[in-house]
């Protein structure tokens, strides 16, 4: 074998090493880019399901709070105005219709609604509001640190020219993080 064609083998092996790196090089900086714009694709999807989350659950429990205030209001206003009847009361047979009256009411309330508990229903609202509204931070924060790291990543130098080459045409453009909605910063009000 000649030298000239042992040079010749080597160099061409060595271009096919150098293009078989930058091709694993390349591949996997487009693999890295598309892990990136998946997770990003995730979390803004977590911060989706996290409004739908306050969507659904905030009016179910305004409505069950406020039914059970309202089903205690009717038991107070009943046992308040059978006390009321005692007290004005006239005769006997008024204090023993008032009686009944309280004993129906107060019946009436441990068999529909056994003890009185809007203030707890009130703060468990509260509770659930906060928790919800801290999930739907939570995402957000994650949605924001997962733009970070795919803009990070595909703005670097050498991996924007990978991806131009390798990307075939997809788009890996940096991507805008979670922006609030202008008047957002404005709590919504719980009316009851």
């Amino acid at each position: 074998m000649s030298r000239g064609l042992i040079v010749g083998l080597g160099i061409v092996g060595v271009i096919v090493v150098f293009i078989l790196i930058f091709v694993s090089w390349g591949s996997g900086v487009y693999d890295n880019a598309v892990k990136y714009q998946e997770d990003v694709n995730a979390q803004w999807g977590a911060v989706q399901a996290a409004y739908q989350r306050r969507a659904d659950l905030v009016p179910n429990l305004v409505a069950t709070v406020k039914g059970a205030a309202e089903n205690e209001k009717s038991i107070l206003v009943q046992v308040t105005q059978a006390r009321a009847g005692i007290v004005n009361a006239k005769t006997p047979e008024d204090l023993e219709l008032a009686g009944r009256q309280i004993n129906t009411a107060i019946n009436l309330a441990f068999e529909a609604y056994p003890q009185i508990r809007s203030t707890e229903n009130f703060q468990d609202l509260q509770s659930q509001l906060e928790g919800t509204e801290n999930r739907i931070n939570v995402a957000r924060d994650r949605y924001n640190d997962s733009i970070r790291n795919y803009n990070t990543f595909v703005r670097g130098f050498f991996k924007k020219m990978a991806l131009s080459w390798f990307g075939g045409g997809e788009d890996f453009a940096v991507r805008k993080g979670f922006e609030a909605a202008q008047g957002s910063e404005n709590a919504p009000a719980v009316k009851f």
